[in-house]
């Protein structure tokens, strides 16, 4: 990359990745999804650490998702930014080193994902037009895959995740909070030096204990996790595809379910 769009630092016992493109909506380009995604490993390898805090810069975007210009009209930047996503949501899940989402603007999309993927989730205090959360896919013709049914259905509930999917409303922190959904939620000016508080606290706690604790949450879930990426996955192919006939997608669907349950 021509300037640094996923930065990395190390405070103590806390990894930051910050993404650094506002002048995009902090949208991700396939490139950026691949670093993310190397920097979480890196975070998750490097003993020191504790605790992996994702935020970006700016006020207005946490994220405005994928950065779509750059893959329309190619189906094979399609399957890779597809591939990269559901690569990123699922090591967020899978990694032992908790992660903490730093929420100051919008997010869109896959920026709404990473919140979702995260363990904890530190909002700041904006009203609905200055921060909210939408997912517009069936919205803008984009098939919900790399968790866009399952960690809306794990974090918020079947009918709240039929909702944010069908209507592409826009859900705000104080309908968030209705539904104890932020871990902690702090005035905007103070949000930085709140969530390295926040943290800090945390990372008193037994690295084993910490580490173990999502582990043993993460094996519980993990073989379903998984089931759900894949069947993802396997109806985007078929959605893409033309030329199907009601028949056909009848029939599909019902393999779907016997594959599945």
């Amino acid at each position: 990359m021509s300037e640094e769009l996923i930065l990395y630092n190390v405070k103590g016992r806390i990894a930051e990745i910050t993404i650094n493109r506002p002048d995009k909506a902090h949208a991700f380009s396939i490139e950026m999804l691949q670093t993310m995604y190397e920097n979480l490993i890196k975070a998750d390898k490097d003993e020191k650490i504790k605790y992996i805090l994702i935020k970006s810069t700016g006020t207005k975007f946490f994220s405005a998702g994928y950065d779509l210009k750059e893959i329309q009209g190619s189906p094979e930047k399609v399957k890779m930014i597809t591939e990269w996503g559901r690569k990123v949501n699922e090591t967020m899940l899978f990694l032992k080193k908790p992660i903490i989402t730093q929420v100051q603007g919008i997010a869109v999309g896959f920026g709404v994902l990473m919140i979702l993927a995260s363990d904890l989730r530190i909002f700041a205090d904006r009203p609905l037009e200055e921060l909210y959360l939408r997912l517009p896919e069936l919205a803008i013709s984009a098939f919900p895959q790399t968790g866009a049914t399952l960690l809306p259905l794990l974090a918020f509930g079947l009918s709240n995740a039929k909702r944010l999917l069908f209507t592409a409303d826009k859900i705000g922190v104080d309908e968030l909070k209705n539904i104890n959904f932020p871990t902690r939620v702090f005035a905007l000016d103070d949000l930085e030096t709140n969530t390295q508080a926040f943290i800090k606290q945390l990372t008193k706690y037994q690295k084993e204990f910490i580490f173990f604790t999502k582990t043993m949450l993460t094996i519980m879930n993990k073989t379903y996790v998984k089931a759900c990426f894949d069947l993802e996955d396997e109806c985007g192919k078929v959605a893409y595809a033309k030329d199907k006939s009601y028949e056909q997608l009848n029939r599909f669907i019902g393999e779907l379910y016997k594959k599945y349950t």
